[in-house]
């Protein structure tokens, strides 16, 4: 894969570092090539009540995410790319009943998993460009969700109680 040269992004006030991140996630796919597998291993195990959203084959949603993941990581460049595609899949998401909070409990998840494959090399700024990356990729998606809508006019089903 040809990566672009050493650039810095800005997520708000943030540097976002393309090199740390696709090199630390290289490392780890050398090291765990199943890494999306323990991802849910350790997400299930953290939150055992997200499993039933979960209904595809297991091997089948590891694949989606770990290329999901990489194009993400190929992308960083291209922020157009980057808010149309996780706004969609946001809005997908949504579709599941994935709420916001859940969003935290995934990165928190992940970052876990990243870290124990990563292990010495998972250093405090790799770290913090992981939780900045996905901070901003969870962002991206929420984004994508739409407002629910409000009636302009009351509606035959609207009830209002004293």
């Amino acid at each position: 894969m040809a990566r672009a040269a050493h650039r810095v992004l800005f997520v708000g006030a943030m540097q976002l570092d393309p090199t740390i991140l696709r090199t630390s996630f290289d490392l780890v796919i050398d090291r765990a090539p199943d890494l999306t597998l323990r991802f849910y291993e350790v997400l299930f195990a953290r939150a055992p009540e997200l499993a039933p959203m979960f209904r595809r084959d297991r091997n089948v949603q590891a694949k989606m995410l770990a290329g999901a993941i990489a194009a993400v990581l190929d992308h960083l460049d291209d922020a157009p790319w980057l808010e149309t595609t996780l706004g969609e899949l946001g809005a997908k998401h949504a579709t599941y009943g994935v709420t916001t909070a859940m969003y935290d409990t995934v990165g928190a998840a992940l970052l876990a998993t990243l870290a124990e494959i990563a292990a010495e090399a998972w250093t405090p700024e790799v770290e913090q460009q992981w939780k900045l990356a996905y901070g901003a990729i969870a962002a991206m998606m929420q984004a994508g969700v739409p407002l629910p809508r409000r009636p302009t006019q009351p509606s035959m089903e609207l009830v209002i109680e004293a």
